[in-house]
């Protein structure tokens, strides 16, 4: 009984096979496919595939999330990508998105394991991060955002960083004194008084 567990626990689905289950449910190529939703497979996606995922040209938004994926890979070939969501899997470390820097307009990341924002300065275009629900101890970390001027739209509650503040409204205001030109904080919009609580205390420091 123990190791026929072992291998259940082992089980999982293949780039590859979940592309064909995609197909099939959607009567349609995927490799002409705008939109591919590859979530929640069961057995769950563990390890991407370079060269299946790269085959998916024509795909604007990739969705991978509810897996086990446990890293990033090389997306070359996905020149189109607007939107990549990575949310609820084992990520640990945001990388490998030199391939999408350009194109990458939005990346879902919540509910991982990652601890450091390093890995995202590539992305010229990059609006909207999701990364809530993770390992971020520091607000420092933020600094390393702003080489993404395009950036808009964040959502980090969840992290232990918030720790670091009493309430939800100080980090708010803490997230603006390190990236000032937001304009939503955790799914709501930043307010002129944030704005102007945030440069005050730049100021004073």
């Amino acid at each position: 009984m123990g190791p026929s567990l072992l291998l259940c626990c082992h089980d999982s689905t293949t780039c590859a096979q979940a592309i064909k289950n995609w197909e099939a449910k959607h009567e349609a190529s995927a490799e002409e496919a705008v939109e591919v939703v590859l979530c929640f497979q069961n057995p769950p996606i563990v390890k991407l595939d370079s060269k299946v995922l790269g085959s998916l040209k024509k795909c604007k938004k990739l969705s991978l999330s509810t897996n086990m994926i446990d890293r990033m890979i090389s997306l070359a070939g996905m020149n189109e990508l607007r939107i990549l969501s990575l949310g609820r899997n084992n990520i640990k470390k945001i990388e490998k998105l030199e391939d999408v820097a350009s194109s990458l307009q939005q990346l879902w990341i919540t509910y991982n394991q990652i601890s450091s924002l390093d890995g995202l300065a590539c992305l010229t275009n990059l609006t909207t991060l999701f990364c809530g629900h993770n390992q971020i101890k520091s607000f420092s970390e933020l600094d390393k955002l702003k080489a993404n001027e395009q950036l808009r739209d964040v959502l980090f509650v969840g992290n232990p960083m918030y720790s670091e503040v009493a309430t939800k409204e100080e980090a708010r205001i803490e997230i603006l004194r390190h990236l000032p030109n937001l304009k939503k904080i955790d799914g709501g919009f930043v307010k002129p008084s944030e704005i102007e609580a945030a440069a005050q205390q730049t100021n004073t420091d």
